[in-house]
């Protein structure tokens, strides 16, 4: 008995060393030796972080060579997605709903699918803590980023605009991604700049610990007007008191985001990246708050953007 026993231990420890020599791994075989990209926003936002904690999850969970990559933002970063240039990409979901329909932005529509709702983006249009400018009516006239070109920020600053009645070509827009637009900021250079992103955004808190700023109000009735006109994809939200040391909150408009994926994007690969985007919801979380409010049960609601196969299938599975 005592024999048997020491040549099944024997066999335990054979796998554990032959898993330790070949980097296995519980991913699929759909994958392949080629590198992975996240494309994941501007370096300083939400996107950004996020992404690069989750490459490098994703790469020690699944022995794969998964890097984040820069880009413009959510509308940059679903053409990456359906081209194939990048694997997964972060995108807010009036962009993607514009990519599925072929409108706004998109020529036609794309080849992209969902994997996960993640959390909700907040719009921030800052301003200076001395500026004279009380509200987005104020700005026609004004030097204002409305983000960078292929952007979601630029999508969701026009719509606003419109809705407070301003036309945007009023606006002297210097076209700046978050980066960008904190650095003109710090120089005197921009009046203001409109951010979409999770709270809090790293580099609006920067800015904020080394300048007084403000945050504008988007009211309800501003969000009503855009819903009707677009997507149905925003809900009306505030910006909590003490974000950026703001003493009081901030009505605006949030919009949910999701981790997309191409059409095309084998069903292994899918459920892969989901499983490894949960197991380390709560690692990410240290570092980049807003992914704490991952949750299976919400993840699903990405409409009218379908939800992958792949995911489909890591959903149900879950429920099992």
């Amino acid at each position: 008995m005592m024999a048997v026993v020491r040549r099944v231990v024997a066999v335990v420890v054979a796998c554990v060393l032959l898993c330790a020599v070949t980097a296995c791994s519980p991913r699929s075989a759909d994958w392949t030796d080629q590198e992975y990209t996240i494309a994941a926003g501007g370096s300083t936002g939400v996107y950004y972080a996020y992404g690069t904690r989750l490459a490098a999850e994703l790469s020690g969970a699944l022995d794969v060579t998964m890097t984040a990559e820069e880009t413009a933002g959510s509308v940059d970063n679903l053409l990456r997605v359906s081209s194939g240039e990048a694997l997964i990409g972060f995108a807010q979901g009036d962009a993607a709903a514009d990519a599925v329909s072929g409108t706004g932005a998109f020529a036609e529509p794309l080849e992209v699918r969902a994997l996960a709702r993640l959390y909700d983006e907040y719009v921030q249009v800052v301003v200076r803590g001395d500026s004279d400018i009380d509200a987005v009516s104020d700005l026609a006239g004004k030097t204002v980023s409305l983000g960078a070109e292929n952007s979601g920020v630029n999508v969701i600053a026009s719509r606003i605009l419109d809705a407070a009645g301003v036309d945007t070509a009023s606006v002297r827009n210097p076209e700046l991604d978050l980066n960008a637009s904190i650095a003109a900021m710090e120089r005197g250079e921009i009046e203001g700049f409109f951010w979409v992103g999770g709270l809090p955004t790293p580099g609006v808190s920067e800015l904020a610990q080394n300048s007084s700023v403000r945050l504008l109000p988007i009211p309800q009735e501003w969000v009503n007007a855009v819903n009707d006109r677009y997507s149905h994809a925003y809900r009306p939200a505030d910006v909590p008191a003490g974000t950026y040391g703001i003493a009081d909150s901030a009505p605006t408009m949030a919009v949910p985001n999701y981790l997309v994926t191409a059409a095309s994007t084998p069903d292994g690969v899918a459920r892969d990246v989901l499983a490894g985007l949960f197991d380390a919801r709560l690692r990410i979380a240290a570092e980049v708050p807003a992914a704490a409010l991952l949750d299976r049960r919400s993840a699903i609601f990405t409409g009218p953007v379908p939800l992958h196969p792949g995911a489909i299938d890591y959903y149900r599975d879950q429920r099992g």
